[in-house]
């Protein structure tokens, strides 16, 4: 294993790390890693200017210390481990397309950002704009795994076209956001606008939330890939629930405004497992339930 120690925070200006990827230090010495190129601001440095380099010629990599001020780790990786212990900077992940990476802190914006494959794992909350498309792009991960034990920003699976999305606690507006594919699951639910100009894909909340007007109630029911996906997550360490007895999906269309082909499905348990969520109730669930009726 390949140990990165930071010796001091970063602060200011960010340090630009891409070079910090399995694909790049694996065939390398322990020399050749301290020199691979960094770059602060506009000024090229050495890796051992911030870092402590243990370890040679490996593809899984122990990156240690506060890096919220560190951008672009394990940008297009295709193989090996990344663990970060502590915080991340912007462009966690971007474009990778294999392998794994792991944090126990809070990765900033762009997490996994147009990523085409492997596994991203967070403890902590993240920012925004996970999974998503950069600004002027087209499509946003296009494969690949990404799970949030905690919050998430705006934006997440903005114009995602394949690939999964677990976001453990709340989200903030617009989670997917011109979304084209692939799936986002709410285990907290999410503010406002959720799925707006949604052409295709499937949201699912665990908790009720604020739909747009353009989404369109369809019907109530236990949708056979819930079951696949909930085995699949289990394999994880999740838990999705898919039991037709515990509950059913209420799901709505859209976004009708784009004549979009997507769905949000929202989970209902039924009333002997579900009193708790009666009392806990809020305007939000209004919602769904006027949906419904009309």
């Amino acid at each position: 294993m390949i140990t990165l120690t930071l010796k001091q925070p970063v602060n200011g200006v960010p340090l630009e790390a891409e070079s910090i990827c399995p694909d790049v230090m694996a065939p390398l010495d322990h020399g050749a890693i301290s020199a691979l190129p960094v770059y602060l601001g506009k000024r090229q440095c050495r890796i051992d200017d911030f870092f402590t380099v243990e370890g040679e010629k490996n593809d899984e990599i122990d990156v240690r210390g506060d890096l919220k001020k560190v951008r672009w780790i394990g940008r297009g990786m295709t193989r090996g481990r990344i663990s970060i212990d502590g915080n991340a900077g912007m462009h966690l992940g971007a474009y990778i397309k294999g392998g794994t990476i792991e944090v126990t802190g809070a990765p900033s914006d762009w997490l996994g950002g147009e990523m085409s494959g492997g596994l991203i794992r967070v403890a902590g909350n993240a920012g925004g704009q996970i999974g998503a498309a950069y600004r002027g792009s087209p499509r946003g991960m296009t494969d690949g795994t990404i799970l949030i034990g905690g919050s998430a920003g705006l934006e997440v699976g903005m114009r995602m076209k394949r690939g999964l999305i677990v976001i453990g606690g709340p989200v903030r507006d617009f989670a997917g956001l011109e979304m084209k594919g692939g799936t986002i699951v709410l285990l907290s639910g999410a503010e406002l606008r959720t799925g707006a100009w949604m052409q295709r894909g499937t949201i699912i909340s665990l908790k009720t939330i604020p739909l747009l007007p353009s989404f369109l109630y369809s019907s109530s029911y236990a949708p056979t890939f819930v079951g696949v996906l909930a085995r699949q997550l289990a394999s994880l360490g999740l838990s999705l629930p898919f039991d037709p007895q515990a509950g059913t999906y209420q799901r709505f269309l859209g976004d009708t405004s784009v004549v979009g082909k997507g769905e949000i499905l929202v989970w209902s348990a039924h009333a002997a497992t579900s009193a708790w969520r009666i009392r806990a109730s809020t305007s939000s669930s209004v919602v769904c339930d006027e949906q419904i009726a009309g």
